[in-house]
């Protein structure tokens, strides 16, 4: 039998306020990578060695790292512990760009509410998360067939399960500009997928953001 793992000492959460994340009184900048994906294991398992997440992990925070992006399953909530020793914070996914297509044809389609809200229960108060992405970018030519107002809906529909299963959980989506235009006011942070290799157009873009961001 396997020697228990030691408790880890409770963090606080993050919390929002105006443009910046604090968790206490300190502010939070975030240093984050992507990790995954990942060839499953045979039950479906994106993240099923625990070993080699701890090194992975390990040699993040040496390298000044403080938050990761499981970008689009939920991750084991050993996962979760894994961070939380090593200083980490995660932001995991929802997935809610798989199941958009069933806001067109409704045949065979699943409880989407009800898959949102055993994945968030999964990890529900867990203090190595960081936040939850509703979504990673919505197709363009998906959100210009169904329009905007059903895509915004669908994503604040999704938001109200999240917060109802974990209400102090922070809920962001991942944008990117091709869809700038979704308005989402509901949501705690904002995100974006921003791929720009010269500096000055990111340094312009990102300014644009801010203005889009409002007062978050």
């Amino acid at each position: 039998m396997a020697p228990a793992t030691p408790a880890t000492a409770p963090a606080a959460r993050p919390r929002v306020r105006g443009k910046f994340l604090f968790v206490g009184d300190e502010k939070l900048y975030i240093r984050g990578v992507t990790y995954g994906a990942f060839a499953p294991d045979a039950q479906g398992n994106e993240y099923h060695d625990l070993a080699t997440v701890d090194r992975d992990f390990a040699q993040m925070a040496a390298a000044g790292i403080n938050a990761v992006r499981i970008p689009h399953t939920m991750p084991p909530r050993a996962l979760l512990d894994v961070a939380q020793r090593h200083g980490l914070r995660v932001m995991v996914g929802l997935s809610a760009e798989q199941y958009v297509g069933y806001l067109i044809d409704r045949r065979g389609a699943p409880d989407v509410e009800a898959l949102v809200a055993a994945k968030v229960r999964d990890c529900a108060g867990h203090p190595g998360l960081l936040c939850y992405a509703l979504g990673n970018e919505i197709a363009a030519p998906m959100a210009r067939w169904l329009g905007p107002e059903r895509v915004q809906s669908y994503l604040e529909r999704l938001y109200r399960v999240v917060k109802r299963e974990d209400p102090e959980g922070l809920v962001t989506y991942v944008n990117y500009p091709t869809t700038e235009y979704l308005v989402l006011p509901f949501l705690d942070l904002l995100s974006f997928n921003v791929y720009l290799e010269s500096q000055d157009r990111l340094k312009l873009y990102l300014a644009r953001l801010q203005n889009i961001a409002g007062d978050r």
